[in-house]
């Protein structure tokens, strides 16, 4: 999506020193409060797979693949991201393909990958009509995708204002839901209720393996102000979908 390119080329730079630690951290966590790969298993059983990465980012998430023993290809929409994770790849010497693409409609042959990851990127700046079946289509029979976005609950209890936090209210229709429209920072998000979740992935000929709903760590922090730290011990405000092609 072009409107998102140009959000993420603009965005770029306040990733940069966030991408860089995670890089150098071999201890994974997740989301807005890091919650420890332990409890999130997003990395488990990767050793020897060939695996992508949709919306890589600043790719810390493929350096993790690929320190556990996984073959993995970065694909990412905003060329400024990917210069970043370029940098990076250099600065810690370690390399894997990045390729400047949409997730909506990647470069891959058919059943290329055996695991296909998704850590915000296309898990929310991506139409899901759209890159499901993408996904489907580029993983082999067997493979595994695993993706990390916003909890329902989060999305419909966000304000429309967008600088506003997160609240107790609900803000949003649950019928209809789809995709929001950012007016502050032109860029727009994509949120579906968990019943067009469940049938989009089987309709795509994907078997539903988990739903983690993750809660924040006790003392745990955020750089982002759209969530508060009480209103994420309360309430998931990201969940993890893991689902396997049949």
């Amino acid at each position: 999506m072009i409107r998102n390119r140009a959000a993420w080329d603009r965005f770029a730079e306040e990733f940069v020193e966030p991408g860089r630690e995670a890089w150098a951290d071999d201890e994974p966590t997740w989301g807005t409060w890091g919650v420890p790969e332990a409890e999130v298993g997003m990395l488990s059983d990767v050793e020897g797979l060939d695996a992508v990465e949709l919306g890589c980012g600043t790719g810390y998430v493929s350096a993790w693949l690929a320190r556990r023993g996984a073959r993995p290809v970065g694909l990412d929409n905003s060329p400024v991201q990917l210069a970043t994770a370029r940098g990076f790849q250099a600065e810690f010497d370690l390399a894997f393909p990045l390729i400047h693409g949409d997730a909506e409609r990647t470069p891959f042959p058919d059943e290329t990958f055996e695991y296909a990851i998704s850590e915000y990127g296309a898990a929310i700046w991506c139409d899901p009509y759209a890159w499901i079946p993408e996904a489907a289509r580029i993983l082999r029979p067997g493979g595994r995708l695993a993706f990390l976005g916003n909890s329902y609950l989060c999305a419909i209890c966000s304000p429309m204002n967008e600088e506003a936090p997160v609240d107790e209210r609900l803000h949003r229709d649950h019928f209809g839901m789809h995709q929001f429209d950012w007016e502050d920072d032109q860029s727009t998000e994509f949120h579906i209720p968990h019943g067009e979740w469940i049938r989009l992935l089987r309709s795509n000929d994907f078997e539903i393996e988990d739903l983690v709903e993750l809660q924040a760590p006790e003392g745990s922090s955020t750089h982002y102000p759209w969530v508060t730290h009480e209103w994420a011990r309360r309430w998931p405000n990201e969940e993890v979908w893991k689902a396997r092609k049949r």
